[in-house]
């Protein structure tokens, strides 16, 4: 009897820390979300002007026109590598992975890839920094650092027909401070700081 007392005891138990942690409390949070949070909690999606859907503020992408600031490296391609890109025989989805390339400092193939990428950043006249020439750990860093901002400044401005003092404002306005004001260091989000770009100079309706 105390033992089938005890095992009904621990089911009854067991259902409502089930309850408890897999129904209420995820509930609770979905709704406190999307009452409080709703951008955030659905992505941070951002739209274009068209209102499309162009990425999410918290993943980074590439970009490869002069009239944008560009990203950081990614040894992932930021998550866009399809399967046929990084396998030929094995064609499938997104694959939907982070991580950094693995390799060594003294890696051949890392090292080519820094000197080349060096090289297109002084061919367009940007001056390279860290974060221009290495890849973040996630390979999915939507930021970039204030100084590699301002070292794009110029060419973005130039791209675009405009004052470097008319862009200068956006790139404050789309840096992010320390995480709780002493981890890190400030960031600019390039994703926002473009789409910014594009609203600057939409046409007057």
């Amino acid at each position: 009897m105390f033992i089938v007392r005890d095992i009904i005891k621990a089911i009854r138990i067991t259902f409502v820390l089930w309850l408890l942690t897999a129904v209420i409390y995820p509930l609770i949070m979905i709704v406190i979300g999307q009452v409080f949070f709703p951008f955030q909690a659905n992505g941070s999606i951002v739209q274009n002007l068209e209102g499309q859907n162009v990425g999410s503020a918290l993943i980074g992408q590439v970009f490869t026109s002069d009239r944008y600031f560009h990203s950081r490296p990614s040894a992932v391609n930021y998550s866009s590598f399809t399967q046929q890109e990084r396998d030929p025989e094995n064609i499938g989805q997104r694959t939907g992975v982070s991580g950094a390339s693995n390799f060594a400092p003294s890696n051949p193939d890392l090292l080519a890839r820094i000197n080349e990428t060096a090289a297109q950043l002084e061919e367009r006249g940007i001056l390279p920094t860290a974060d221009l020439i290495y890849a973040s750990g996630s390979g999915l860093d939507p930021h970039i650092t204030v100084e590699a901002a301002f070292n794009q400044l110029e060419q973005v401005a130039k791209a675009r027909n405009l004052s470097p003092d008319e862009i200068t404002p956006l790139i404050a306005k789309h840096t992010q401070g320390r995480f709780l004001w002493i981890f890190g260091e400030p960031g600019v989000n390039v994703l926002n700081l473009n789409r910014e770009l594009d609203v600057l100079q939409a046409p007057l309706e």
